[in-house]
C-alpha cells in the first residue's frame, strides 16, 4: 500500500507510473545502471533506458558517466518536488496571462464527483472567500480545513461553523448540532454553495452553484438550524 501510494504521488509531479517506479528504485539503490534497474523492476532494458532518459529531461535523475558505463542517480526528492512546483507556478502565470477570453455565461448547477475533487473545491471556496463563510460538516472533516479556516479567522472574515462535536476555533462562531455523518456544506460570501456527501461510505458527490435562489434557499435552511441551536443553548443555561 505504501509503495503504491508513493508511486502515485510521484505521478502527480509529472512522472509516468514506470518512471515513478524507477525513481523509487534509484532512491533505494543509489547510483545504478539501466540494466540493474531493468533487473530490479522486471522490465526490458529498452524500457528502462527510455524511461531514464525521459527522467533526466524532467529533472528526476542525473546521468553519471564512468568510463564507458552510464549510471543514473536520483535528484534529491525535496529538490525534485520544489523544481516541479516552481515550473508549474511559472506555467500557471503564463497561462493566465495568455488565456483566451472566456465567454460570459450564467452559472448553473454543477455536479462535482470524487473525494479529491470535492475536497479541492471546498478548499478553493474557503481560500477565495472575502467576507463570510458558513461551514456545515462533522468535526472530523473540519480537521481537513484547519489551515483555510485559521487564515480566514486571522483575516477577520466572519466564520460560522455548524458541527456535531466541540471544536476550538477562537474567533469563529461554533454551533453544536446533530450528527452530520457524511453530509457537508459550505456557503461563501452569500454567493456560492457547495453541498452534498463526502467521505468513506458516501457517493462523494456534491452540488455546486452560484445561482442566487439556490444560495438563498440553502442559507435560509442553515440559518434556521443555527437559530434553533442557539435557542437550545440558551435554554440549557437557564
Amino acid at each position: 500500500m505504501e509503495h503504491t501510494s508513493f508511486v502515485e504521488r510521484l505521478m502527480d509531479f509529472g512522472l509516468t507510473r514506470q518512471e515513478a517506479g524507477i525513481y523509487e528504485c534509484l532512491l533505494r539503490e543509489g547510483k545504478t545502471t539501466g540494466y540493474e534497474v531493468a533487473k530490479q523492476l522486471g522490465i526490458s532494458r529498452s524500457n528502462a533506458y527510455n524511461s531514464l532518459a525521459s527522467m533526466t529531461e524532467k529533472g528526476a535523475a542525473y546521468l553519471v558517466e564512468e568510463g564507458t558505463t552510464k549510471k543514473y542517480v536520483p535528484v534529491v526528492l525535496d529538490e525534485f518536488c520544489k523544481n516541479r512546483i516552481r515550473h508549474m507556478e511559472e506555467n500557471k502565470k503564463w497561462l493566465c496571462k495568455h488565456r483566451p477570453l472566456e465567454k460570459e455565461h450564467v452559472e448553473g448547477y454543477i455536479t462535482i464527483e470524487g473525494s479529491e475533487n470535492v475536497l479541492d473545491k471546498m478548499r478553493n471556496l474557503l481560500e477565495d472567500a472575502r467576507e463570510r463563510v458558513y461551514v456545515s460538516c462533522t468535526r472530523n472533516y473540519l480537521l481537513l480545513f484547519v489551515k483555510e479556516l485559521e487564515e480566514l479567522i486571522d483575516a477577520k472574515r466572519k466564520v460560522v461553523i455548524v458541527t456535531d462535536q466541540p471544536v476550538n476555533y477562537e474567533g469563529a462562531k461554533v454551533y453544536i448540532g446533530e450528527q452530520r455523518g457524511t453530509s457537508i456544506g459550505v456557503i461563501t460570501d452569500s454567493k456560492y454553495v457547495l453541498t452534498g456527501e463526502y467521505g468513506e461510505g458516501s457517493m462523494n458527490t456534491c452540488l455546486y452553484s452560484g445561482q442566487k435562489n439556490f444560495v438563498e434557499l440553502y442559507k435560509r435552511t442553515l440559518a434556521n438550524e443555527i437559530e434553533l441551536l442557539a435557542m437550545k443553548k440558551e435554554n440549557e443555561k437557564r
